[in-house]
């Protein structure tokens, strides 16, 4: 895939805090044929089934967020995308359910290609899609997640849709190991 002129962050009007480099254009060309069925980058691998599951506080309430990787695909501007499902409780109400959309091109980088997304209030009503996109579709444009070879200094686009999902990256450590509790 390569990176070549388009939409600017002027569209917004604000200013990246983390600048990818690009000079405010980004349009990145992914061709179905750069791109393959398994994820297996060793910085963000999502074999079929995997789940992940992190805990915390949000405003003094328990957050749980649930990650699984469904083993379902879906097809993006025709890229064949892992189909991966991320939901969110709080205080044991369900506030977001998500389905993104990862592919891995075939230099190893893993790409972030959309989500659908439902937003619940506190009594479990489906309020919005707010974050809602799908690259190549009204001008969202879809960005690396995980490098292939990441490097102290890398700075990238996660995602652009302007005023919905505008995620940068930039590659602060490497070589390091980090517990949490």
């Amino acid at each position: 895939p390569s990176l070549a002129t388009g939409p600017t962050s002027a569209v917004t009007g604000v200013t990246p805090v983390i600048d990818p480099g690009d000079g405010g254009s980004y349009r990145p060309e992914l061709v179905p044929a750069d791109f393959v069925d398994v994820i297996d980058n060793p910085h963000l691998p999502f074999p079929d089934g995997a789940t992940w599951r992190y805990e915390g506080l949000s405003d003094g309430e328990r957050e749980i967020i649930e990650v699984v990787v469904t083993g379902e695909r879906t097809e993006i501007m025709g890229i064949s995308a892992t189909v991966v499902r991320d939901t969110v409780t709080i205080g044991g109400n369900l506030v977001e359910d998500t389905y993104d959309w990862y592919a891995q091109d075939t230099e190893g980088n893993v790409w972030y290609l959309g989500e659908e997304v439902d937003n619940y209030d506190d009594e479990g009503e489906l309020v919005d899609h707010d974050g809602s996109f799908e690259h190549g579709v009204d001008g969202a444009v879809g960005g690396i997640v995980m490098l292939a070879d990441p490097q102290v200094g890398d700075a990238y686009r996660q995602e652009y849709y302007p005023g919905e999902a505008e995620d940068l990256g930039e590659v602060v450590r490497t070589g390091e190991t980090v517990s949490v509790p």
